[in-house]
């Protein structure tokens, strides 16, 4: 058994991979071009955006939208304490101070409830993050911005496709805050065969600041006349083939995750030390990942590991506790929610093809454990 078997579903698309694949050998234009910009129209037209500006990965999207709002040194920007750490890296990479907010324990998202306590005069932005495939609750979290005349990135990284209704309408991840920025790494749900990653957004302006800087800062009339410090990040033209082929399937593999993680609630219900993912009321969540949680997390772990079923920690530290950010000067304690899912939260296999024979023993190896470490033992 595999946690993620990306071999299944290349074989599955195979002829038709291999052929647009071919279409741009042959082609020869191997940045930028057709490829690309069809790609760019498929998810802006999925996603109801007007603009979708690829990129090399879904840490160059926070980063760039962060520099294309004017965010920079001596800015905060509020995010949450429990994420992958791209989220945190991307606000400091700009020069601005990552500020964290404890996150709602059933949803492992953001508290709303907590962000304006944080917000200070030096406040510019906020990115909450809709983790393991589940939006944040991004109506609060809008009225806090708009009081405050506060900037929104949506970091979508683990939510394409993901939604939620708002003021009675149904809206898509990414399709919220002044950006939107996904990663097309190849396990998340829309994964390309290497790093990838977009920004969106429906302001012209952001979109043409955020093109600029993409490729070095230089500017579209002649791209040797440099107007600003950018970087080099341009998804190819081979990815962006390969992903044109995958977005039709988006939808269809996004039920297929939920109806796995149905199988799963179906038997995790009424396990007394076995927290099953809570999905909240109006949202569709695309569990990109299925994290349930336990404080006996360690030794379920080993327990799996010796049965031969793979399982994944996201993420063991909680963004305040990262070596790399010790500098900001936060403790143990100062969020505890965000500390107790570091020590709680396991992620076991999900994806698409993830037969019902695989997710049965998966389910029977954590019966055999709730049962030899007298959790009480499943209602079926």
């Amino acid at each position: 058994m595999e946690f993620f078997d990306l071999k299944k579903q290349y074989q599955d698309l195979k002829s038709e991979i291999d052929a647009a694949v071919l279409d741009v050998l042959e082609d020869g234009v191997f940045i930028g071009g057709p490829a690309v910009e069809k790609f760019e129209k498929e998810v802006a037209d999925f996603l109801g955006v007007k603009h979708a500006v690829t990129l090399n990965s879904g840490t160059d999207a926070l980063y760039l939208s962060l520099r294309a709002l004017g965010i920079g040194a001596g800015d905060e920007v509020i995010t949450t304490a429990f994420t992958f750490f791209a989220t945190a890296e991307a606000i400091a990479a700009a020069g601005a101070k990552p500020v964290f907010v404890d996150i709602d324990a059933k949803t492992f998202n953001i508290d709303a409830d907590q962000i304006e306590a944080a917000i200070t005069e030096k406040t510019k932005a906020i990115i909450p993050v809709h983790l393991f495939g589940q939006m944040a609750d991004m109506a609060p979290i809008k009225k806090i911005a708009q009081k405050h005349n506060l900037k929104i990135i949506e970091d979508c990284a683990q939510a394409i496709g993901a939604t939620q209704i708002i003021n009675g309408k149904e809206v898509k991840a990414g399709n919220i805050g002044d950006c939107g920025c996904f990663s097309f790494f190849p396990t998340k749900n829309l994964g390309a065969y290497g790093d990838g990653g977009m920004a969106t957004t429906n302001n012209d302006e952001i979109a043409a600041k955020i093109r600029m800087l993409k490729v070095h800062g230089s500017s579209p009339e002649n791209k040797y006349k440099n107007l600003e410090i950018g970087v080099n990040s341009r998804l190819d033209a081979i990815q962006a083939a390969i992903l044109s082929v995958k977005i039709k399937y988006l939808d269809q593999w996004n039920d297929q995750r939920a109806a796995i993680a149905n199988r799963y609630g179906e038997a995790f219900e009424g396990v007394g030390d076995i927290v099953a993912p809570f999905a909240a009321l109006n949202n569709r969540h695309i569990y990109h990942q299925y994290t349930i949680r336990t404080a006996k997390r360690d030794q379920l772990v080993q327990f799996l590991k010796n049965a031969e079923i793979p399982a994944m920690i996201y993420f063991p530290f909680p963004m305040h506790l990262e070596p790399a950010l010790g500098y900001l000067g936060y403790k143990m304690g100062d969020f505890p929610e965000a500390e107790r899912a570091a020590a709680e939260v396991l992620s076991l296999p999900i994806y698409p093809e993830f037969t019902r024979a695989c997710c049965e023993s998966v389910v029977r190896v954590v019966e055999i454990f709730c049962r030899s470490h007298k959790i009480n033992p499943f209602n079926n």
